[in-house]
């Protein structure tokens, strides 16, 4: 009950928001809470650490912005070919991940990553280190003009809606309790009779494409793909994200994306832009050493200790 009370207000909040901030800025806030949110559906339910989900992001912006580019699609059908690929890619890396764990599994994740980034680099249709640029919004549906941000916005938003509701509804399914179980005790799941790795890849399979749908969304957005989303940064600033916000929560990964990406907008404008990285990088080890929980999980433990259930 207190998650939908939650949930409408923050349909509420995102309804009015343009009104008040730019609906640029909003955009992008919702495309890296999507993705954040898909990173976290793997590391705060699975307990799996990926340190590669950036060639997920990467990988659904170029497809879509090739498609939209250079086929001519409409805005829906380039987001879901985008969306797809990213799915497909990580059935792939998924299946030859999930085999491993640990240590094992974080490098093998990262190393098919930086694969997925090399082939962009060396790519003819990514345009390289420049970029793929001038990716058109198009029509949605064919008939609704997106060059209107305040029209896009409410696109992304919507966008945003979908992929919170599936991550929601996986995690409070059937499915989602096994995953959880999983991540609490995963010889206690095997023992059971769970085929562990099946639930991990399917759980890998959603993350990653949602990951695609954020990439996909935010190349739209900007009208860009670059290699910045494909980079193993980007992957690290997901974590960050995830662990400021509060893993293994449901509005955690918001809360973090819209912190990191309002400290980045402020302080790229200013004298300490030339700092962002070491700055995050403090916000991160801060972030790890004493608030473990991040800051939904610390405000969750507060409210349960003062209030009791």
């Amino acid at each position: 009950m207190q998650i939908n009370k939650t949930a409408v207000a923050l349909i509420g909040l995102g309804l009015v928001a343009p009104f008040v901030l730019y609906p640029v800025f909003l955009m992008k806030v919702l495309c890296f809470a999507l993705f954040a949110c898909a990173f976290n559906l793997l590391l705060g339910f699975v307990g799996l650490l990926s340190f590669g989900h950036a060639a997920f992001l990467g990988t659904g912006g170029y497809i879509t912005g090739y498609m939209m580019l250079h086929v001519g699609l409409t805005p829906e059908l380039g987001i879901l070919c985008g969306t797809v690929a990213a799915a497909l890619l990580g059935a792939v890396y998924g299946k030859l991940a999930v085999k491993r764990e640990g240590i094992d599994f974080e490098m093998v994740t990262l190393a098919l990553a930086q694969l997925i980034f090399f082939l962009y680099l060396q790519a003819p249709f990514t345009g390289g280190e420049d970029g793929m640029q001038g990716v058109p919004r198009g029509e949605l549906f064919g008939f609704i003009d997106l060059s209107d941000n305040m029209t896009m916005y409410y696109f992304v938003f919507a966008i945003f809606l979908f992929g919170f509701w599936l991550v929601n509804r996986t995690v409070h399914s059937p499915f989602g309790q096994i995953l959880k179980a999983i991540r609490e005790n995963e010889p206690r799941a095997v023992s059971l009779g769970y085929n562990v790795n099946d639930y991990k890849w399917a759980a890998f399979v959603i993350s990653a494409a949602l990951a695609g749908l954020a990439g996909s969304t935010k190349t739209l957005v900007f009208q860009l793909a670059s290699l910045t989303d494909a980079h193993w940064h980007m992957s690290g600033e997901v974590v960050l994200m995830t662990l400021l916000g509060g893993m293994g929560t449901i509005f955690g990964p918001i809360v973090g994306a819209a912190s990191v990406v309002t400290i980045q907008n402020y302080l790229s404008g200013g004298e300490l832009g030339n700092y962002i990285h070491i700055i995050m990088g403090l916000i991160f080890v801060v972030c790890v050493l004493a608030f473990r929980n991040g800051i939904v999980g610390e405000i969750q433990k507060v409210i349960k200790r003062n209030f009791g259930n």
